[in-house]
């Protein structure tokens, strides 16, 4: 046990010997800081890191004038006026720039008046200004949009919008899902009224053009086809360009949807009553209704649904403000309980499809706002939904059909396929 403890005490202390001759015989070594380059004979100087940008956002206030933004910012008087006349020299209107607008603001410090400035001036357009030597300039920019294809379909249970709400959600936003809606109606204006004809269950599908702009923002460009089936029965539209005109929609059969008529007498349509016997609000007795109410905002625009004269303009009894326009093939048409007619909307006078000649009222036995419209053909009320489905527009030539078939097919295709984003073959 002895002999242990003396081996151990002798380890030791060699140990402990060695310890102090390597602290006493090791070199001092300089002190360096990190960014030094350790390298013999060389000294390198502290790296030292430049002044970074300051950069925030500034909106302009409702009211508020581009001057007096760029004061709130911090830019001088002097600088400020010379900023407002380049941007005018930009072809930007300072007196006009919308309220919320974006100013993006670069400076080279906090606090020092900024030497880039970028207005927000659309949703693809920025104006960006720089401060140089000679004094402020500036340029307009026009950001990318992107284009792809798009199909969507969906079942009718109440009406296209709510269609389009449940069906297009993922792939537009809500103001571009009622843009898509108004344009399929202004497609089918004369073959569908959206009013009366759709019933629960019909469907809808659409090849349409979308495009993708900066930060997201989605547009519809072109619907290139669309489709709906109606109690069983298909309507086609197919955009297409002959030599001779600009693009317009036909049907599967190669005719025009322009027809003679339009289906509807009002642009925003929502109905009240169809024709047939109904209880009437005011006499409270049943009586035969020959017409079609739709319910609408006082002052909303009524339009001819047809080139026309006119036969009457003036007040009726229980029409109150009565129009009637006599059209080409014996057709007259009647338009009632107005608030008041379009401007030179008189007797004798012309009117074309689709023009305004007066406004919704609730003048003459009527219990709220909405049109009274009648079709009458040999001088008898008849159904406007029969009545007007019968006319059907030009068809195309025979030079024309081989390519229009071909498109046809192509477009109708894609419309058939599963809705997404889809990629259309080349021309």
């Amino acid at each position: 046990m002895k002999n242990h403890r003396s081996a151990r005490a002798t380890a030791y202390a060699v140990v402990a010997l060695l310890l102090v001759a390597a602290l006493r015989y090791t070199p001092v070594l300089p002190e360096h800081r990190p960014a030094e380059v350790l390298q013999q004979g060389e000294r390198s100087a502290p790296i030292t890191l430049g002044a970074r940008p300051h950069s925030r956002t500034e909106t302009l206030n409702r009211g508020e004038t581009l001057i007096g933004l760029l004061r709130r910012a911090g830019v001088s008087d002097a600088s400020a006026k010379e900023v407002v006349r380049a941007a005018t020299a930009s072809a930007v209107d300072a007196r006009y720039l919308r309220a919320g607008m974006p100013v993006d603001m670069t400076a080279d410090s906090a606090g020092e008046s900024p030497r880039e400035l970028v207005f927000h001036l659309g949703i693809d357009r920025l104006l960006r200004m720089k401060r140089t030597e000679t004094g402020w300039s500036g340029a307009e920019e026009r950001l990318p949009w992107t284009t792809d294809t798009v199909v969507v379909g969906g079942t009718i249970h109440s009406n296209l919008y709510q269609a389009m709400d449940s069906s297009a959600a993922q792939y537009f936003p809500a103001r571009a899902k009622d843009e898509l809606a108004w344009a399929i109606a202004d497609i089918f204006e004369y073959r569908v009224d959206m009013s009366r004809d759709l019933q629960d269950g019909d469907t809808f599908h659409a090849l349409v053009e979308r495009l993708v702009g900066p930060e997201g923002v989605t547009k519809v460009s072109k619907v290139l086809a669309a489709s709906f089936t109606l109690s069983g029965n298909e309507q086609s539209a197919i955009r297409f360009e002959t030599a001779s005109s600009s693009p317009q929609y036909y049907d599967a059969s190669g005719k025009s949807l322009r027809a003679q008529f339009l289906r509807a007498p009002l642009e925003f349509r929502r109905i009240s009553s169809n024709f047939g016997t109904r209880f009437h609000p005011i006499l409270g007795r049943l009586k035969a209704h020959k017409g079609t109410d739709y319910a609408a905002a006082p002052g909303t625009p009524v339009r001819a649904i047809g080139d026309a004269t006119v036969l009457r303009a003036g007040w009726s009894n229980g029409y109150g403000n009565l129009l009637e326009l006599r059209h080409r093939n014996g057709y007259v048409t009647r338009y009632g309980h107005m608030r008041a007619f379009a401007a030179g909307v008189r007797t004798g006078s012309h009117v074309n499809i689709g023009q305004t000649v007066g406004y919704v009222g609730t003048t003459g036995m009527s219990t709220g706002p909405h049109l009274h419209f009648e079709v009458l053909i040999g001088g008898v009320q008849k159904d406007s939904r029969v009545a007007l489905r019968s006319t059907t527009g030009e068809a195309l030539g025979t030079k024309e059909r081989g390519a229009f078939d071909q498109r046809r097919e192509q477009l109708l295709a894609t419309l058939a396929g599963t809705p997404g984003v889809v990629r259309l073959a080349q021309r």
